[in-house]
């Protein structure tokens, strides 16, 4: 049924009353396979979307295969080392040209005409050529790999757009670029993806993904296993001085330190004796290559960051990538990697991975709780859906919104990082009368932070 706009989309998808000081979200954004295909056609095919990390294809002639915004696409670093992007479609007849999820290859052919291409994109062999002959050389440069039309990389993370009109990416970035530059930071040698992939997915709305990431709010009622051992292990688990921040374009940002150590960086009685050594060890070194005050920000604090709006990277014990692929309304895809200092020591390594994998792992003591609230929250949401009375089909998002009111920084246990989320979607979205504002609001809404 066609919303107020015309589009299919409905009316009031977010509704902010700053005499009441409240924040509501339709839960129809959740539902709504009508918004879902508007996400695809004005979001993620408008807007930069992270691919993967060049260390993925580190050396000549690697190639990965993944699908971004519902585009099957090849990843790859050609055999002259320049790291590129095109669509995963034979450019001929259309058949997913690469079938493979990872490998070495000069060549990409396609199984059903033998048409073959080079991993820079050019035409290498077409099967019974002199057929196309007539139309001389021009056919074979029109009949090159299609590349996807922006492709930018910083601190090793590369992003591509579908569309050229774009702005570049560090402008597109802000301030969130620096935090990617801090990880970047954390070790001399610099950091690279680890071999595998965490796949899984999701009965829930992609949407879903990105609060849980940037809702501190959550983390002792719904971890309170982690939060036990943590405080058995010794280490005092507090939610105290730990801050969100809104760094542009849905950006944003949750400053947590009270809720571990981080390995080779900040030392807790989990990670036992030797790798405390270690840990000072590294520490002095990060204090003369960066200055103190800098490798505070970089080692002292843990961060999750997402960047609108398909990354998320977990700065905590140690840092795993995320990445949502939509799927549906009500099902995401979410990809996982485990980014690493280069040449680490044995010991750490094994330690980092142990760590990781025991909390932010599909397996492990958070991971599995999130899924559970995410799709919790996505059959909850079908109980409202047709209650016509006002407000009942509309998730609040309210906390901490005197605090925008007063000036005040937001706290991670506030909703205020999810907020700025939510206030980039519905502009970006476009839908007519899809924002609703009532009552004067704050001059300005506190965004980032000074770090350098």
């Amino acid at each position: 049924m066609p919303g107020p706009d015309g589009t299919g989309l409905p009316g009031r998808l977010v509704v902010e009353d700053w005499d009441a000081l409240t924040f509501r979200v339709n839960r129809v954004a959740y539902r709504s396979e009508e918004i879902f295909q508007a996400e695809r056609d004005r979001i993620w095919a408008r807007t930069w979307l992270y691919l993967g990390h060049e260390t993925e294809v580190a050396t000549p002639n690697d190639f990965k295969t993944r699908t971004l915004g519902g585009r099957p696409l090849i990843f790859c670093r050609d055999t002259g080392g320049t790291v590129r992007a095109f669509l995963n479609s034979c450019p001929h007849r259309g058949t997913i040209l690469c079938r493979e999820r990872e490998g070495s290859s000069k060549l990409f052919q396609c199984f059903y005409h033998a048409w073959t291409f080079r991993n820079n994109g050019d035409v290498a062999a077409i099967p019974g050529k002199d057929a196309y002959e007539a139309a001389g050389e021009g056919f074979l440069d029109s009949m090159r790999l299609r590349t996807v039309p922006r492709l930018e990389i910083h601190e090793g993370f590369v992003f591509v757009a579908f569309d050229p009109g774009v702005p570049p990416l560090l402008d597109y970035l802000g301030d969130a670029a620096d935090y990617m530059t801090m990880i970047s930071e954390q070790h001399a040698a610099g950091m690279e993806v680890l071999p595998g992939t965490q796949l899984y997915g999701v009965r829930g709305n992609w949407k879903l993904g990105v609060e849980n990431a940037m809702d501190g709010y959550h983390f002792a009622p719904t971890h309170n296993t982690f939060v036990g051992y943590l405080r058995e292990t010794g280490f005092a688990v507090t939610d105290d001085d730990q801050y969100a921040y809104n760094l542009g374009n849905g950006h944003g940002l949750l400053v947590l330190t009270g809720h571990g150590g981080r390995i080779s960086m900040l030392w807790e009685p989990r990670f036992g004796e030797d790798e405390k050594a270690r840990t000072g060890a590294h520490r002095a070194e990060m204090d003369r290559r960066l200055g103190p005050e800098r490798a505070r920000y970089v080692a002292d604090e843990s961060h999750i960051l997402f960047v609108f709006p398909n990354l998320l990277l977990f700065d905590l014990e140690g840092l795993s990538i995320r990445q949502l692929e939509p799927v549906s309304a009500g099902h995401t895809d979410v990809r996982a990697w485990q980014l690493a200092p280069r040449g680490e020591d044995a010991d750490t390594r094994a330690l980092r991975m142990k760590t990781m994998v025991s909390f932010v792992g599909p397996g492990g003591l958070a991971t599995p709780d999130d899924i559970e609230a995410y799709e919790a929250v996505q059959r909850g949401i079908e109980a409202t859906a047709a209650d016509a009375r006002a407000g009942t089909d509309f998730s609040d998002m309210s906390r901490g919104m005197i605090d925008e009111v007063k000036g005040v920084q937001g706290r991670s246990i506030d909703e205020g990082a999810m907020r700025g989320f939510w206030r980039r979607w519905v502009d970006v979205l476009g839908a007519d009368g899809g924002l609703e504002v009532t009552g004067p609001r704050p001059e300005s809404f506190l965004e980032g932070r000074n770090v350098r």
